[in-house]
Order: structure tokens, then C-alpha cells, then sequence
């Protein structure tokens, strides 16, 4: 079975009505980046980090997986697929995908704030949990968020460039060629890899790559991509 590897991003799943940063009327304009997603940030005011992600968590309870996510998923039936996102949502989780990379954390999920990437100081919160100061990972430390903020490492970052180096077809979706992590990882694609970008503005794609454009949307897009690969499949 064919290896296939999708990188997303904020577009997949703005479709389900996901707020993104950087679009206009985005999070970027009614917090400052370094505010709420950088780590300087969170130990400058740990409180006010913890009720932004908090909203975060909440808004996600009322959106859906839409129809790019659930393609995603359905193709598991003809690949060996494995997800690597830069969302923190689970949309991809509750659309049914089973292997999933996350790189920039999970908003459902709390951890240390002194050790922010043992996997065992990480908890799954309650549908209807919040994050509180005062609250306590099992180490003693304050409970933060699971995000990988600016200033953070990416721990996840060696698997994902795995999974894209074995691809047969790797997938970017919702995020732009040129900003990383998408664009560092696609340095790892096999030479024979078939690569496509579904976007429907895609303006920088860099000239060294033989991508396959499908302009359009992230819904319509994968279902233009999930027709094609079914076909070869």
C-alpha cells in the first residue's frame, strides 16, 4: 500500500468556521502573537495564555470536521496515510483519521509548565474543563497548555520529517509552501514523490519543486485530489 502524507494547515479547517490568526479580522488582530503564543508571553501573563486557549477549546466544541477532513480520512481505505498538522484542533481525530502528528501542540490536552513535553505530566482534559491558575500537573508545576508556542521547540518535528521522507505522495493542504514548517519538511520528499498543493491562492510556490496545483478551496480541492487518488488507487 502506497505511502500517503498530508501536511495542513489553518485552511483546512477554517471551512468549519475554525477562527484563524492571520486572515483578516483573525486572532492576530485582537491579541498581539507574542501575547498569547510565544512562551515569553505565557510566563509574562500566564493568565491571561491560559483563558485565550480556553476560548480556543471552547469554539472547538462547536464546530464540526467538514468534508476536506473527512476525505482525508477516507482514504485510509487505499493508503497507508499519516496527517502532520500545524492545527491544534482535533478535527482531523473526530473525522476519523487515525495517524496524526501533531506538531504544534493540542488544544484539548494540558501539561507541565517545567516540563512541557513529558509525555507523562500530558492530560486529555474534559469536554468542559478549563485550564485555572492554580491548577497542577503531576510534577507540582503550574498545568498549561499542550501548545508549542514561538520561542519552543518543535518536538514533533523528527517524526514528521520520517513520515515525509518514506512518502510516496505527499499532500499540502491549508498552509503555504513557504512557511515553516511545511516548507522545511517538504525538503524531505523523495525525489519521486508526487507532490500536491491544494490551494486556492497559490502564489509561492517555490520553482524547485515539480508540485501539482489544484487551485481551489480546501473542500473542494481534496474531493478534486480524493477522486484522482481513488482512481490510481
Amino acid at each position: 500500500m502506497k505511502k500517503l502524507v498530508f501536511l495542513t494547515g489553518a485552511g483546512i479547517s477554517a471551512e468549519s468556521g475554525i477562527t484563524t490568526f492571520r486572515d483578516s479580522g483573525g486572532l492576530w488582530e485582537q491579541y498581539p502573537v507574542e501575547a498569547v503564543a510565544s512562551i515569553q508571553g505565557y510566563y509574562r501573563d500566564p493568565a491571561l495564555v491560559i483563558q485565550f486557549y480556553n476560548e480556543r477549546r471552547r469554539q472547538l466544541k462547536s464546530v464540526e470536521p467538514n468534508k476536506a477532513h473527512q476525505l482525508v480520512a477516507a482514504l485510509e481505505k487505499n493508503y497507508d496515510v499519516c496527517v502532520v498538522t500545524q492545527n491544534v484542533d482535533n478535527l482531523h481525530e473526530r473525522a476519523g483519521s487515525h495517524r496524526i502528528i501533531h506538531l504544534h501542540g493540542e488544544l484539548i490536552k494540558a501539561t507541565s509548565t517545567e516540563n512541557p513535553n513529558d509525555p507523562s505530566q500530558v492530560v486529555t482534559l474534559a469536554d468542559d474543563e478549563d485550564i485555572h491558575i492554580g491548577d497542577k500537573a503531576k510534577d507540582g508545576s503550574q498545568l498549561r497548555p499542550f501548545i508549542v508556542w514561538f520561542g519552543e521547540a518543535v518536538p514533533m518535528i523528527e517524526p514528521a520529517a520520517e513520515a515525509v521522507s518514506e512518502a510516496d505522495i505527499v499532500v499540502v493542504i491549508g498552509t503555504s509552501l513557504n512557511v515553516y514548517p511545511a516548507a522545511g519538511l517538504l525538503g524531505y520528499a523523495r525525489r519521486d514523490a508526487d507532490i500536491y498543493l491544494i490551494d486556492p491562492s497559490p502564489n509561492n510556490v517555490p520553482g524547485y519543486l515539480p508540485v501539482h496545483i489544484i487551485a481551489k478551496k480546501a473542500t473542494e480541492g481534496m474531493q478534486e485530489l480524493y477522486d484522482k487518488l481513488t482512481c490510481k488507487g
